[in-house]
């Protein structure tokens, strides 16, 4: 466990809260847990050396959805 850097820790945080957004029967619900892995995915994608903008850009459009979903979209 010595060698696992705090990258690898926001990482393995993002890739845990993603997947248990998936879990979440409510849509809403989903979407906000959904929506803090991928901050975390943007954290992870920007401490990698190099930064990985690929991460960063699927992750910053997919919170944006959430986000537009969440607030901006009315049923």
């Amino acid at each position: 466990m010595d060698s696992i850097t705090i990258t690898d820790w926001v990482g393995y945080a993002a890739m845990a809260t993603v997947l248990i957004s998936f879990l979440m029967k409510e849509v809403n619900t989903l979407r906000l847990v959904n929506s803090f892995g991928c901050l975390l995915f943007v954290a992870y994608g920007l401490l990698l050396e190099p930064v990985s903008y690929p991460i960063v850009i699927t992750n910053t459009a997919i919170f944006g959805i959430n986000m537009y979903y969440l607030f901006f979209k009315k049923k």
